[in-house]
């Protein structure tokens, strides 16, 4: 027990080092055994390369042990390797730069991202580069310092995410996910209607909202761009309004140093732990350029976040003003009352606007909101009514009978609320998301929570009691609601609805960093445990994208990857398919069209990019029924919706209709989304599969024809 509290943190290191090891070793021997007959499953090769991991773990481990137990033995190799950085000079940079760019090659674009998948391997390679790279960018007398460790951390860590964003770059004509082809169709609508043969005098209805239409549809306005650079596009608005607003918030305290790129780099990080739709991360990025401006820059700006938020999202609305006025009063400092009074205005004035803009700039602009979104559908508007009608509360009958009346946006919510189930059990660990939503969120937050109690308790950031209600108080709020939204049908399956949260946590400690937390942490005495706590943050939110790093190419390798990564059947590889069966998919689509065109309207209720970019041509759009909102509507139950559905299918109006590979097993909450393939089934596939049959199922490219069914067919058993 002495030995434990002498010793606390050089046990904590060595174990942790061992574990790592042992379990890389474990992961290592997985991929190895089975690739051969050799040596028991072992290949002659593979056993090879095991032996040689192994010994190479055991280095690592007997090297790392003196490095914490005993650094002195190693004086004089350290003075070596001190004399070897000098003498490189420039040099060192090229290798440094070269060592940085191997684990994204290496995962990424190589056959071994796909065999070397597994965990600890992964944070084995991301340990030894980080070291490297710190010895190779320190300086003077020293090995490695903490502040050179915290950036190669930070680097290496946003290296491997802003790369994961892009492994979906390519060309592939078809859907990449469940519904990512039918959205980069919903992008196009807004500046490239032109693309389909639809009537100019209607609108083209979109389920999206206006915001993130507006910003995914801007490559749209390059005549001729094709899925790729679309693809390049989206990725790209991943990325780039996360480090944009880093920058914004941190203009006006980067030093000399590279922390101009490490704290947006880092502001990167944690946003994308969500991560959060682009056009909320542009409202905030609106609020920070208002934060501290003259009130004639801050004023526009921050009705402009508000209104731009709720046409984004209803549940946005309220989130610029509450922003402002939390980075308006947490950064100032109250030395009196009389400093404190205008202050205040300020905060309650920028505050009010932001969110006047949300909730009553959208109802007074009708005209420009209609002009602005006339490719899209309307997005509904609780705080406006049609022109020249009167007001109406909103009522809804008691229980006991009585009426109880509620201002419009409350009976707005409360609608809301009842269309569509909320699953409670989705917030606890389950199928759909393994960590659940709290414990996930957890992860996320934890870190910076504990250090801004740290720094706040030991007065690194000073904040009186008034300041600390105005963090409280407005983050609670956006943890309910992110809480609540996570728990209806059809989400929890990230933390994208804790956007509001998740920015208003890292507003703060962007104010905590600019009132000496920074200093404390880059040049102070800071605690092991707050180091700690650090490197867990930069850790937690790039383990996600390490892991995820791969390539979807090497087709002609199935066979022997299958092997190596023990995985069930080539499909489950998760690879894309060869040129030849995308080219072989693409003409039976083509063909299959053009035969059934004389017959009755072509529905692309899925693959709809195919249309944007001309892999079907001369084709009418047909806008309703797309299955985003087919989901939707099914997870409302909304009857009266799919009465249309059911009548045009029953009348077989499609002569030919473009799915995804329909099923009708119905799951329970053991399984991932099950509840919503249940209504999907109940509402979508066992109607439309009793009306119409597949006529050609394209596995590889996850494509189904269906055509009406001959003769008459009794469906009553099949309708909801």
């Amino acid at each position: 027990m002495k030995t434990v509290m002498k010793y606390p943190k050089e046990i904590l290191l060595s174990g942790g080092v061992a574990w790592v090891l042992w379990r890389a070793c474990g992961e290592f021997y997985q991929i190895a055994w089975g690739s051969g007959v050799w040596i028991g499953e072992f290949s002659r090769t593979w056993l090879l390369l095991y032996c040689v991991f192994v010994c190479i773990c055991a280095g690592i481990l007997v090297l790392s042990s003196v490095i914490i137990w005993r650094p002195d033995l190693l004086a004089k190799h350290i003075n070596r390797i001190l004399s070897v950085r000098e003498k490189l000079g420039v040099f060192r940079w090229v290798i440094w730069l070269a060592i940085f760019s191997v684990p994204v090659w290496f995962f990424q674009f190589t056959l071994w991202g796909l065999v070397l998948q597994k965990f600890y391997i992964r944070i084995l390679v991301w340990i030894i580069v980080v070291c490297l790279l710190a010895i190779l960018a320190s300086k003077n007398d020293r090995l490695a310092d903490w502040k050179q460790l915290l950036s190669m951390l930070i680097l290496t860590s946003s290296l491997f995410s802003i790369f994961s964003s892009f492994k979906l770059v390519n060309d592939y004509p078809f859907s990449l996910g469940w519904s990512e082809g039918n959205r980069l169709w919903d992008y196009s609508v807004m500046f490239a209607r032109d693309r389909y043969i639809f009537p100019m005098d209607s609108r083209i209805p979109v389920f999206l909202d206006f915001g993130r239409q507006l910003i995914g549809g801007l490559p749209f306005l390059i005549p001729g761009i094709t899925i790729g650079p679309v693809r390049l596009w989206v990725a790209l608005t991943q990325v780039l309004p996360y480090l944009l607003l880093g920058f914004v918030l941190f203009r006006a305290r980067t030093r000399g140093d590279l922390s101009w790129l490490l704290l947006p780099l880092w502001a990167y990080l944690f946003l994308k732990q969500g991560p959060i739709h682009p056009p909320l991360v542009v409202c905030a990025i609106m609020v920070a350029l208002a934060w501290r401006s003259p009130l004639w820059f801050a004023i526009p700006l921050v009705i402009g976040a508000g209104y731009f938020a709720q046409a984004s999202r209803y549940t946005w609305m309220f989130a610029p003003g509450m922003w402002i006025f939390m980075l308006e009063v947490v950064s100032a400092s109250f030395p009196d009352r009389k400093t404190a009074l205008p202050i205040f205005k300020r905060a309650i004035l920028l505050g009010v606007l932001g969110i006047f803009g949300g909730l009553y700039l959208g109802g007074m602009l009708p005209e420009s909101w209609d002009f602005i979104s006339r490719a899209a559908v309307s997005i509904p508007s609780f705080s406006s009514t049609p022109s020249g009608a009167e007001a109406v509360p909103a009522v809804t009958p008691a229980q006991d009978g009585a009426e109880v009346t509620y201002p419009p946006f409350i009976q707005f919510v409360i609608d809301k609320l009842n269309i569509q189930p909320l699953l409670w059990y989705r917030l606890l660990p389950n199928a759909t998301y393994g960590n659940g939503i709290v414990l996930a969120l957890l992860f996320a937050v934890s870190p910076l929570v504990f250090i801004l109690l740290y720094v706040s308790a030991k007065n690194i950031w000073q904040i009186n009691l008034f300041q600390k209600i105005s963090i409280l108080l407005p983050l609670l709020a956006f943890l309910i609601v992110g809480l609540v939204a996570s728990t209806k049908i059809g989400g929890g399956g990230d933390l994208h609805n804790m956007d509001m949260f998740l920015i208003g946590l890292f507003f703060m400690g962007v104010v905590a960093w600019n009132n000496e937390a920074g200093n404390w942490i880059l040049n102070g005495a800071v605690p092991g445990l707050i180091k700690g706590v650090i490197v867990l943050a930069l850790v937690n939110s790039a383990v996600v994208p390490l892991q995820s790093m791969r390539t979807y190419g090497f087709t002609e390798d199935t066979a022997s990857i299958k092997t190596l990564v023990d995985a069930p059947s080539e499909k489950a590889l998760d690879l894309l398919p060869s040129p030849q069966k995308i080219d072989f998919a693409l003409q039976i689509i083509q063909a299959e069209v053009r035969a059934a065109k004389p017959n009755g309207d072509v529905l692309f209720m899925d693959q709809r990019q195919l249309l944007t970019f001309g892999y079907i041509k001369d084709v009418p759009l047909i806008a309703d029924y797309d299955k985003k909102l087919l989901m939707d509507q099914a997870l409302s139950s909304d009857s009266n919706y799919f009465n249309n559905f059911y009548a045009d299918i029953s009348t077989r109006r499609f002569s030919l209709i473009v799915s995804e590979l329909l099923r009708t097993p119905v799951k329970d909450s053991t399984y991932q989304f099950g509840e919503e393939n249940n209504a999907w089934v109940k509402w979508v596939s066992n109607p439309l599969l009793c009306y119409y049959e597949p006529k050609v199922t394209l596995k590889e490219v996850g494509v189904q024809l269906l055509v009406p069914k001959n003769g008459p067919v009794d469906c009553s058993a099949q309708m909801p």
